[in-house]
């Protein structure tokens, strides 16, 4: 393999105001980072443990194998919405007794860990990627439920957790509750129709109804413990399999349960041994350009991502605008398009296809770095067939079956989206830089578009044009467009996986990376009729 050289010059103005920015964007995604591990805030966190009950990511450490990496997701859902940031639930995946594990632990100090809209989508996609990469999955649950004042919006969603948690058990993907406090109404479902349940004594209640709505429907004055206590569930309905002393020890059973499991991994492992790149990653913050309209170039990314900065390219000279190629990261084969140039030419989606087929064709999965404007138009363009070669690329990226992993470093518009195997195509894992944009054209963009059709049509019906009132509209829409395509905003609607530090990119892929290895790596070997 050829190794990437750099061009960088860490003291240049260019790298300067690139690092200038990046900063600026990440300070924003710090400290919203801070409000989600700050949960419902220091009041109910203090009253969380002087009732003597540890938060959620402390029961998430002490339930993983020491030292070793915990990759939380969607950190900052519910970003930029009526909703605390991180949903009120964390997710991620670590290892449990050397086992890889989806995590998904409610947050009782966020209105006692109830259901919003938001949270609703966080643990689907939990549970999607438990079915798409055969995880396990751990509920260290603690919820009051649907938060009610929302139910319009979360509460059939909810009802799709519990199906496809008894789907994921049907698959023989094991699913294990262990349940710390409350799991009310619908909530109830979750340790009940889980593979393993473990009950705190004197802490976890399972019910549909509890005291209050007990006493409304049939006059009982019933007592928790009797109604659903951990001692009730294990001894006389038999809801709970394990029955633990208190906390820790309910982290130690689910432990045991995952050990028991002896669960193995049917995905290829590393085929050599991980080498550190050749350059510093801190240069990662100073590559992307502070005006994404200002392409930028990719093998320097790549240089700082891949084992040994080392890159066997694909066609280096043909559709330069994308490079192509196979590589090496902690240890894994991949396969890697990445955008050069921003846009998309006729032989950059040929190239794009036909490499997509060649690494399903040897089994190894694919890595798209974004940052596209999306395919070229024009008269030139469409006269050689942009949109038949762009469909070949869309047609390839649908009907690859060898597992997506994609990282989203600065723009993401249009159909290069769909073709860079955006959100719609449903990649393994995205993960997105915090400067990054998406969108289906850039705000100034759509915004004067719109202005030409509306001129366009008042001129067509012989109608006078209002240049005042078209100015204000289009400010307003370029405006709403800058805010909506933002990072943060589309990230707290779980339009991806989570935002991450562009430092962190190459172990962030590392750890997604052994995830999809747990199942099958297997490409197609036909596809749909091409456009040629």
């Amino acid at each position: 393999m050829s190794i990437l050289t750099t061009n960088i010059d860490p003291n240049s103005e260019t790298f300067l105001a690139n690092k200038e920015s990046m900063q600026g964007h990440l300070a924003t995604y710090e400290a919203l980072v801070a409000q989600a591990v700050a949960g419902g805030g220091e009041k109910y966190r203090d009253r969380h443990h002087k009732r003597g009950r540890l938060l959620a990511r402390d029961r998430i450490e002490l339930l993983l194998d020491r030292d070793t990496p915990f990759l939380e997701l969607s950190v900052t859902a519910a970003a930029e919405t009526e909703f605390a940031v991180g949903a009120a639930v964390v997710t991620g995946i670590g290892q449990v007794e050397g086992t890889e594990c989806m995590i998904l632990a409610n947050d009782p100090t966020v209105r006692g860990g109830s259901m919003n809209p938001i949270t609703v989508r966080k643990m689907l996609r939990a549970l999607d990627i438990c079915e798409e990469n055969r995880l396990p999955m751990v509920f260290l649950v603690e919820s009051g439920g649907a938060d009610l004042p929302h139910q319009l919006d979360l509460y059939l969603g909810a009802g799709e957790i519990f199906r496809n948690i008894t789907a994921l058990s049907a698959k023989a993907i094991p699913t294990i509750s262990l349940v710390f406090g409350s799991s009310t109404a619908g909530g109830a479902y979750l340790p009940g129709v889980s593979d393993y349940t473990v009950m705190v004594d004197n802490q976890a209640k399972v019910f549909l109804g509890g005291t209050p709505l007990v006493k409304m429907a049939t006059g009982e004055d019933a007592d928790e413990e009797d109604l659903g206590g951990a001692a009730m569930h294990s001894k006389i309905s038999g809801v709970s399999d394990y029955f633990a002393t208190d906390e820790r020890d309910a982290l130690r059973l689910g432990r045991q349960i995952v050990r028991g499991l002896t669960y193995q991994k049917l995905g290829p492992g590393p085929n050599r041994s991980a080498v550190a790149p050749r350059y510093d990653p801190e240069e990662m913050l100073g590559i992307a350009s502070a005006d994404l309209k200002v392409p930028f170039p990719v093998r320097e990314v790549l240089a700082r991502i891949v084992d040994n900065s080392e890159l066997d390219e694909f066609k280096p000279n043909y559709g330069p605008n994308l490079v192509t190629g196979f590589a090496h990261l902690h240890g894994y084969s991949v396969g890697i398009l990445a955008n050069d140039r921003g846009v998309l030419l006729n032989e950059d989606a040929n190239k794009a296809a036909q490499f997509i087929q060649l690494a399903n064709q040897v089994d190894t999965p694919l890595l798209f770095v974004q940052n596209v404007t999306g395919y070229m138009v024009g008269t030139e363009y469409e006269q050689k067939g942009m949109v038949k070669h762009g469909s070949q690329q869309i047609n390839a990226v649908t009907n690859s079956t060898v597992p997506h992993l994609t990282v989203q470093i600065g723009g993401s518009y249009g159909a290069g989206n769909y073709g860079m195997a955006g959100r719609p195509y449903n990649p393994r894992f995205l993960f997105v830089w915090p400067n990054a944009k998406t969108a289906v054209m850039g705000a100034e963009q759509l915004a004067g578009t719109l202005s030409l059709v509306a001129k366009a049509s008042a001129a067509s019906r012989g109608l006078p044009f209002d240049e005042e009132a078209d100015a204000e509209r289009t400010a307003a829409i370029e405006k709403q467009i800058t805010h909506e395509e933002q990072a943060t905003v589309m990230s707290g609607q779980l339009n991806d996986d989570g935002l991450i530090d562009p430092r962190d990119t190459r172990d962030v892929l590392g750890v997604a990376l052994s995830a999809v290895m747990t199942n099958e790596c297997q490409g197609q070997r036909g596809y749909g009729v091409f456009r040629l």
